[in-house]
């Protein structure tokens, strides 16, 4: 024969004990370590954006953490730096040669717009944030 508990009826309890009035520390996770909750800053990969060639209607990832060592594009060292940074996936849109921005300060990101001859880009040393 079946029983069907009540949930809100008294009984013994499942969950673990706690001392009246402390605090519950938080428990570090495996998804918190390779997901952080504040992403990492992009850094300086280049201080000269690059010149390549898209193909029109072919994706490419162009590397926002700017710890690839494909510049422009991600070869995935985002993910394991734990930077909680992902990829920018773009769709070239013609066949032909555009300018991708390297030092990661771009306002039109992936292409570059200039920002890396900034008194800012130029002082920092490759390889920090800005």
């Amino acid at each position: 024969m079946w029983t069907v508990l009540d949930p809100g009826a008294p009984g013994p309890s499942l969950s673990r004990p706690t001392v009246r009035g402390a605090q519950r520390l938080p428990t570090p996770s495996t998804h918190a370590r390779w997901f952080p909750k504040t992403p990492a800053k992009s850094v300086v990969a280049l201080k000269t954006p690059i010149k390549v060639d898209l193909v029109a209607g072919k994706t490419y990832r162009w590397c926002v953490c700017g710890r690839s060592k494909k510049q422009p594009f991600c070869d995935g060292s985002h993910f394991f730096q734990h930077t909680g940074l992902s990829p920018l996936k773009f769709k070239a849109q013609k066949t032909g040669t555009v300018v991708l921005c390297t030092c990661k300060a771009t306002q039109r990101p992936p292409y570059c717009d200039g920002t890396h001859r900034s008194e800012q880009v130029q002082k920092a040393e490759v390889g920090s944030p800005l």
